[in-house]
């Protein structure tokens, strides 16, 4: 999640003084945020190799894995908020990296691309795969191997024992809450255990 405005949006939902475990954090610098603005503390999880060294560079916590491999160097509630950000869609273990989240964690706050999303649809219906600005690729050479929407999710997160406290959309930036399914390009839940 780079864009400013939605990082600043997530970071005001995670409780000040967490122990935050982020999954696919990228380069690092909702982690920084979380630890300059709100007191956290935690570990970002990242595989790319230059994502790693500018996570080392800001001074965040990381480690280098493959997030289809789990969380069995966690312990069970280790960590009050986990985050997954635009990172599902590429994972091969969806359900069982759900299932994993909920067990390290007392809560979890999870996005992703919202295929639901109007022009998505309309993209459909002429007959092509959506490329927009959070569907950035061509579906042939596409790192997404997965797409949902609002409804698909809250079902998997209840048959991974994560009850959904809260959900809304991203579009720009900026917060969706009316029918967020069709007109927000992201999806936004805040989850705890069930």
């Amino acid at each position: 999640m780079s864009d400013r405005q939605a990082m600043s949006l997530i970071a005001q939902m995670v409780p000040k003084g967490s122990r935050v475990l982020d999954l696919g954090c990228g380069n690092g610098a909702l982690l920084e945020l979380l630890r300059k603005e709100r007191g956290c503390t935690g570990y970002g999880v990242e595989i790319d190799d230059a994502k790693v060294l500018e996570c080392v560079k800001r001074g965040v916590n990381v480690i280098q894995r493959n997030l289809d491999e789990g969380l069995g160097l966690f312990k069970d509630g280790s960590f009050d908020v986990v985050l997954q950000l635009d990172t599902l869609q590429h994972l091969r273990n969806t359900a069982e990296l759900l299932r994993e989240t909920a067990r390290v964690g007392r809560s979890a706050i999870v996005s992703f691309p919202n295929f639901a999303h109007w022009p998505n649809r309309f993209s459909v219906l002429r007959g092509r795969m959506p490329v927009t600005k959070t569907l950035p690729y061509q579906w042939y050479d596409t790192p997404n191997i997965r797409v949902g929407t609002f409804a698909d999710f809250e079902v998997l997160a209840g048959q991974c024992g994560l009850r959904v406290l809260q959900s809304f959309g991203l579009h720009n930036g900026r917060k969706v809450d009316a029918w967020p399914n069709l007109m927000a390009s992201t999806a936004v839940f805040r989850l705890e255990r069930g």
